[in-house]
């Protein structure tokens, strides 16, 4: 007869409902493919209310959850990434496709199930594929300094020296929107665009188009297409599956196989699931169950017993520290 101490660690790597139910629909997918499979998911969109948190963003943390579900898989059957997420910074970004391409080379196809913004479109462009449906989107790749567009930012610099050399009397309009400029934001904004823009251009041409000919003429047209803000006029502008082809990215549509979309589809559901009706913020979890997740501080309340399936509330009011559970099943 197993012990206590036993049936609570069964209990432990077995998983909630939810855990059992997503890594079920993981492990279909990849069994599907014959390649690895690493769901990194955001629940942004799940707990908009929290407005401001950066647990939801791509950051260097999230490395930590790649290295724990990459440990001891097969790196020659490729990887399948599935990405949804809002985006993040960029050195984490260049960071982590510098960290996967080193696993897997470029052996790695790019699934968006419903969408994956800013560095997660960045992410999408190192790989040698993107897989999207009708309902994907992806999105501009132009850098944001602390929530600003640095486009903008510099059009509107340029656009008060215009207006003041052909008007000094528009100095006094001007003067106090200038004045929350520091000494180098304009130079800073300046790097940010040619960062992002050099290394989406480079991960294109050494990836998606390596062995084109006319590999550098498509990365450049991509790039300036995507990263041009005024041209996509926001930062959250929704690009499609078919207007992301129509740019040269090399697209493989999920309508096209309906065994490929089911099991994408069904994998999509159940993290959304997971994001929806738990405390989780950010999930990375690999098709043999072996996960990552980040949680909210939860701040139970007494007097409430939750029911199965119900979750413990969060105070957004409280700190909102993270609490990363790595798990194997």
């Amino acid at each position: 007869m197993p012990s206590w101490n036993t049936l609570l660690n069964e209990v432990h790597q077995a998983g909630s409902m939810y855990d059992v139910v997503r890594r079920k629909y993981l492990a279909n997918l990849s069994k599907l493919t014959g390649r690895n499979t690493i769901a990194y998911y955001s629940g942004w969109l799940q707990k908009s209310e929290l407005n401001g948190y950066q647990g939801f963003s791509l950051n260097d943390s999230d490395k930590n959850g790649f290295m724990t579900t990459i440990h001891g898989l097969d790196r020659s059957k490729g990887l399948d990434l599935l990405i949804h997420t809002p985006g993040g910074d960029i050195a984490a970004t260049e960071s982590l496709v510098e960290y996967l391409r080193s696993i897997f080379g470029t052996d790695i196809r790019a699934i968006v199930p419903q969408i994956a913004m800013s560095a997660g479109t960045m992410i999408a462009c190192s790989c040698k594929s993107i897989v999207m449906g009708k309902h994907s989107n992806l999105g501009p790749i132009d850098p944001q300094y602390n929530g600003l567009p640095t486009h903008g930012i510099i059009e509107e610099f340029q656009r008060a020296t215009r207006e003041i050399t052909l008007n000094p009397a528009t100095i006094p309009l001007w003067q106090p929107i200038i004045a929350k400029y520091h000494p180098t934001l304009i130079g800073e904004c300046e790097k940010a665009i040619a960062w992002s823009t050099e290394i989406v251009h480079q991960w294109l041409v050494s990836g998606m188009f390596d062995g084109d000919e006319n590999a550098h003429n498509k990365a450049d047209y991509i790039v300036s297409e995507l990263g041009d803000h005024a041209l996509n006029k926001a930062h959250a502008r929704h690009i499609s599956g078919d207007r992301a082809a129509g740019l040269g990215l090399k697209i493989e549509f999920l309508e096209g196989d309906q065994e490929l979309q089911e099991a994408v589809l069904s994998v999509h559901h159940a993290c959304i699931l997971t994001l929806t009706v738990t405390t989780s913020t950010k999930l990375i979890e690999n098709q043999n169950g072996v996960a990552h997740i980040q949680f909210l501080n939860q701040v139970p309340v007494p007097s409430q017993i939750p029911m199965e399936g119900s979750v413990l509330p969060f105070d957004t009011d409280a700190d909102l520290l993270d609490h990363t559970s790595t798990e194997e099943s």
